[in-house]
């Protein structure tokens, strides 16, 4: 057990049967009444973003999540292989639990997975991905100086706005966390 005090973001706690990440936190003290830390925390079963505020006396239980980094294999379906770098264990991840990260997954990929008492809570993918564009519109010239953005279809089937100069076969540089374009590779 932990005093709330002591929150830090990326901290993991449980209450009740739900295991949460403090994504920010903020203490605060009134001038009438006692303290209090206001919260915005992640739910890693389900994803979902909650703002909790707790007493300052509160205690919550500190949860010890295992991450572990495993190498992307393949899609069979509806599951996703991955092997650890280690030991060489595979484990697969239904579909459900790796969500929107599907778009960034390219194979032999090393990501991070989260377990927490043998369940698989999640995987945390780099910042950024290197893709190669497998459809864009052309460039008609002169159009490019306007600085405007048109939309390209990566391998992953990943839909960026990229600029006017990006072709097909191009191997460009993606960040994880927005999904927009940061770079050629």
């Amino acid at each position: 057990m932990i005093s709330v005090n002591d929150f830090k973001n990326g901290l993991t706690i449980g209450t009740g049967k739900d295991i949460w990440q403090v994504v920010e936190f903020q203490h605060v003290k009134p001038g009438k009444g006692g303290a209090f830390v206001r919260s915005t925390l992640r739910n890693l079963r389900s994803g979902a973003v909650q703002d909790k505020t707790f007493r300052a006396t509160e205690k919550v239980e500190k949860i010890d999540v295992n991450t572990r980094e495993m190498q992307y294999l393949f899609n069979d379906g509806g599951t996703y292989t991955f092997m650890d770098t280690d030991t060489y264990e595979q484990i697969e991840i239904p579909q459900e639990a790796v969500g929107d990260q599907i778009k960034y997954l390219k194979e032999n990929m090393l990501v991070s997975i989260s377990s927490y008492e043998g369940e698989t809570l999640g995987i945390e993918l780099p910042n950024k991905v290197d893709l190669t564009v497998t459809e864009t519109e052309p460039t008609i010239k002169g159009n490019t100086a306007s600085g405007g953005s048109k939309p390209a279809t990566m391998e992953t089937g990943l839909v960026v706005q990229v600029p006017f100069f990006i072709n097909q076969g191009d191997v460009l540089t993606i960040n994880t966390t927005d999904g927009s374009y940061i770079s050629r590779a």
